[in-house]
């Protein structure tokens, strides 16, 4: 894998800080149900994986023993705490600071791309996913779990109501992202589609729609 130099890029995507608090404000929920939900996710990438917006390095104790992870985290802070958690990982785990509107990376670098609760701060999906397209082989494996713009009312009002004011105090983190329809408006061929929380967290697994084949959707 070729890394391009990421020094004339523009972060567009804001950093988070706060590590210690990020994680300590999110441990009981990954008790509760993200840990098995993560390790579903992790268990379905293929090859190399580039994983989005790492944040605190949550995701990378899930990846199985002889996967090769890049992790990207925008954030210095979360970043070292990422490391942390990479060097005690079974996988072979890199992780690099970058932004997900302007990956450090070849074209046709990763066999899959992965984002678990990073999606929400990017500040251009579009450019990201544009960008993800870009570094997956054609046929690559998009993996995903976000939280997302609820479908019903008067949750999804709701949350488009709030969403200036949470993403101000969360280091930009969005409640009003439809993920699904800025993936498919990308170009991916959605293959999986699953729901949590009455619609509010979504699992996705997309294909990248250069040189698809019937034989890449299987397994």
């Amino acid at each position: 894998m070729e890394l391009v130099s990421a020094m004339t890029q523009t972060n567009t995507t804001p950093p988070g800080g706060h590590a210690a608090v990020y994680d300590a404000f999110m441990w009981p929920f990954e008790r509760a149900a993200l840990g098995a939900w993560r390790r579903r996710l992790a268990a379905r990438a293929r090859g190399r994986v580039l994983e989005v917006g790492a944040g605190t390095g949550t995701q990378l104790r899930w990846y199985p023993a002889g996967a090769e992870v890049t992790a990207l985290e925008p954030d210095p802070g979360m970043a070292a705490r990422a490391r942390r958690r990479a060097a005690r990982a079974p996988a072979t785990i890199t992780v690099v600071e970058g932004v997900a509107e302007g990956l450090p990376f070849a074209a046709a670098s990763f066999e899959t791309a992965l984002t678990s609760f990073s999606f929400c701060t990017v500040a251009d999906p579009a450019a990201a996913l544009r960008e993800l397209r870009r570094v997956l082989i054609p046929g690559g494996r998009l993996l995903m779990l976000e939280h997302v713009h609820l479908p019903w009312q008067p949750g999804r009002r709701l949350q488009s109501w709030a969403t200036p004011a949470w993403a101000a105090a969360a280091g930009g983190c969005r409640l009003d992202r439809d993920t699904g329809r800025s993936v498919r408006e990308a170009g991916f061929s959605v293959l999986r589609e699953r729901s949590h929380v009455l619609g509010w967290i979504v699992e996705l697994e997309a294909l990248s729609p250069a040189g698809l084949r019937p034989s890449s959707v299987s397994g």
